[in-house]
């Protein structure tokens, strides 16, 4: 079992930055990719960026591309997601996610654990 806890969202305004973080905790040895989704009110939960444990693959969703970065600490297991110049479309439950293969880091199929999410609000 792996177990995710999000923190660092809020509330900002557009143009503004946040990151948010998920640190794992249980049997984080069989992690091998980790990624971010998130879910706007009546959307689909969507993909947003992944980072492949072995390596230095990472992959973004294209309405995040060039704004936001995903990255790690290996030593403090976590995960971490920077997100610049927000933009109020950005404006979701983000969630982080952790898979046991590093194939298919895109999709929300391939992940096995998920956190509970936390809240990122960009007003306009």
């Amino acid at each position: 079992q792996v177990q995710l806890v999000e923190s660092g969202g809020g509330l900002v305004q557009a143009g503004d930055s946040l990151r948010v973080s998920c640190a794992a905790s249980g049997q984080t040895f069989r992690i091998k990719a980790m990624g971010w989704f998130r879910q706007a009110p009546g959307k689909e939960r969507e993909f947003v960026a992944a980072i492949v444990w072995s390596g230095v693959a990472t992959y973004y969703a294209d309405s995040v591309k060039g704004r936001f970065i995903i990255s790690r600490d290996n030593a403090k297991n976590t995960v971490f997601l920077q997100m610049n110049s927000l933009k109020p479309e950005d404006t979701a439950v983000y969630y982080c996610a952790s898979s046991l293969s590093p194939m298919g880091a895109t999709r929300r199929s391939t992940y096995d654990y998920w956190g509970r999410g936390t809240q990122v609000t960009v007003s306009s």
